[in-house]
């Protein structure tokens, strides 16, 4: 929350570390639950600092809308169903799984669960505490508690929505009763999450007695005129400021460092949160899809009972440049292709087909004539591209950064631009630009601003530390911060140097550590710097460090991990198991957090 104008801590008399603090633990709300909250202080205030009474913890009347969310689908779903609940009078009990309290899952009658599924099946990590309770010795019989479960993923994954389907099953094995079928969501969620929605509360009307009228004692409060609430379905429409490429002339990367206008929006985030991007595919990727399908622009396709353009509907609405098994399998049949069908009825090859090819490819390998409904037919709908944001509100106000790498490349005959970076690199100073912003309660720097940090960011994965830094800077933090940092060329690739020599000098960053990977013969790494350091990482940690890692999951994420638990076995005198084992338990206790795309 925003401190008054006209005041500071010191004429109230609050000791600078508890702002601090404050500051940190509303950094995971979202702009609704800060105004909420400083209503609801002041209501608190009016009454004399009494705190008024609270639904019954899992009433047979009360609806638990329980979530699990990395990078908050699964928390903006779980509150619209809470906020349309609310409308039809059923009360209900919002709550993360990393805030749910394990005692109250046996006295809860009515629950809902919200959990996406991240990387080879893995649960998100405010969820990672539950899923143990849950699976284990100590969960409580179920029998007298009835849910529902909806689960989220990315079908383009072999493991789609199994955090979910593992939470359907366990709950049923406890011996609960569902209120209705499972739901699997796929990153283009939206239409169907609306309906889930709907439907679900037609049936939870029907089945959950009335709230008693004495089961709260509200405030009454009138939410600061400041709070606005940007979202996925309503994001802010704003202009950009500037877009400057920061990567040298003969790098190998296109790397830009972005500002996005806040002025007068009322939009608030907080250091470690990401920043959803809204994007139009590029007319002349559109414009070749035709060509190839044989469908004229103007041919009209019907979408939410509107009927426009075919060249519009794939310019604004439908996924071009992310293919995905469920379009290649559907075009195969379409087409009636038998090399493109064999493909897609392996699992394997599937997988490898899919991985640098877009829709264009495909079309272009095997073409064939198109009606405009048949083409929409196959495709899934657009979505937002999440960025960490790369500045701290403290120090830079009305204004969102971000560092995106630019997708570019050449296979199979074409030209490729990532759908969001190729977009955004294109766009202008004064373009129009549709944001909001996902907040990352996974990603938080340490409520104790002397707990020291240890920031692991290759490439655009300096993003959310250049953030941290700030955010530390601006509130005169005073741990220890350590940076590792890589990239191919020190000339060419060293991402924000100024700044970061800046902060050396002036003593807020306290150890640098580099890897340019081409400088030198043998190819160096982050993760060799950190075997390197091992001594020290080993000394930071047992001060109470937070360890974050921020960029490629797939290679760089892993091996990190892999030197982390080396350097734990080895200076910490472990066995492999009782590394992982610690390095697990870090990651529970929040200091071990990943932010890994």
């Amino acid at each position: 929350m925003a401190q008054p104008q006209n005041q500071n801590s010191d004429s109230i008399g609050i000791d600078p570390q508890i702002i601090a603090q404050l500051h940190q633990l509303t950094g995971s709300l979202s702009p609704t639950q800060q105004s909420w909250l400083g209503g609801y202080l002041t209501g608190i205030a009016a009454q004399g600092g009494i705190v008024p009474t609270t639904t019954e913890v899992g009433g047979d009347h009360v609806l638990t809308i329980l979530y699990g969310s990395q990078t908050g689908n699964a928390r903006s779903i779980a509150e619209e169903l809470n906020e349309a609940a609310q409308a039809e009078g059923i009360a209900t009990d919002l709550v993360s799984m990393g805030k749910f309290k394990e005692k109250n899952l046996k006295k809860t009658k009515n629950l809902v669960v919200l959990v996406s599924t991240q990387g080879e099946g893995d649960p998100p990590d405010d969820a990672l505490n539950f899923v143990d309770f849950l699976n284990g010795s100590k969960a409580p019989k179920l029998k007298e508690t009835r849910f529902a479960v909806c689960a989220l993923g990315d079908s383009s994954y072999e493991f789609y929505c199994k955090t979910g389907k593992d939470f359907d099953t366990r709950l049923e094995e406890l011996g609960g009763k569902r209120l209705f079928d499972r739901i699997d969501l796929d990153v283009d969620f939206d239409d169907d999450a609306e309906a889930w929605i709907a439907s679900s509360i037609a049936t939870l009307k029907e089945i959950l007695p009335s709230a008693p009228a004495t089961a709260t004692a509200p405030i009454s409060f009138a939410a600061p005129a400041a709070s606005v609430k940007y979202t996925r379905k309503k994001p802010l429409q704003t202009q950009l400021l500037t877009n400057q490429k920061i990567t040298g002339r003969h790098s190998e990367k296109d790397i830009r460092h972005i500002e996005i206008d806040l002025e007068e929006s009322g939009l608030i985030y907080q250091a470690g949160d990401s920043l959803g991007v809204w994007f139009k595919n590029s007319p002349e990727l559109v414009e070749g899809l035709l060509e190839k399908t044989g469908i004229r622009p103007t041919d009209t396709v019907e979408i939410n009972d509107e009927k426009q353009s075919i060249q519009s509907a794939l310019e604004q609405t439908y996924e071009l440049t992310q293919l995905h098994p469920a379009f290649v399998q559907d075009y195969a049949e379409l087409t009636n292709q038998a090399e493109l069908r064999a493909i897609a009825s392996d699992a394997e090859k599937l997988q490898a087909y899919i991985t640098d090819r877009q829709i264009i490819d495909v079309i272009h390998e095997y073409p064939t004539t198109l009606t405009a409904d048949a083409l929409i037919s196959t495709l899934r709908k657009l979505t937002p591209r999440l960025y960490s944001i790369a500045s701290a509100q403290a120090e830079v106000e009305e204004e969102v950064h971000l560092t995106v790498g630019v997708v570019e490349y050449e296979a199979y005959g074409f030209h490729h631009l990532g759908g969001a970076s190729g977009h955004l690199s294109q766009l202008q100073p004064g373009a129009e630009i549709s944001v909001y912003v996902e907040a990352s309660d996974h990603f938080r720097l340490p409520t104790n601003p002397d707990t020291p940090i240890i920031m692991i960011g290759p490439g655009t994965g300096i993003a959310p530390f250049r953030a941290f830094v700030q955010e530390r800077a601006a509130t005169e933090a005073t741990g220890d911060n350590w940076l590792f940092f890589g990239n191919p060329h020190f000339t060419e690739d060293f991402l924000y140097q100024t700044e970061w020599q800046t902060w050396m000098d002036e003593g807020i960053l306290t150890r640098i550590d580099l890897a340019f990977s081409r400088d030198q013969a043998e190819k160096i790494y982050v993760q060799h710097r950190i075997l390197e350091q091992a001594e020290e990482l080993w000394n930071w940690m047992n001060r109470g460090a937070h360890i974050y890692i921020c960029g490629d999951e797939s290679r760089m994420a892993k091996d990190v991990h892999q030197a982390l638990l080396a350097v734990i076995e080895e200076q910490g005198n472990q066995t492999p198991e009782q590394a992982a084992e610690t390095l697990d338990q870090l990651r529970r206790d929040g200091r071990y957090q990943k932010d890994v795309y």
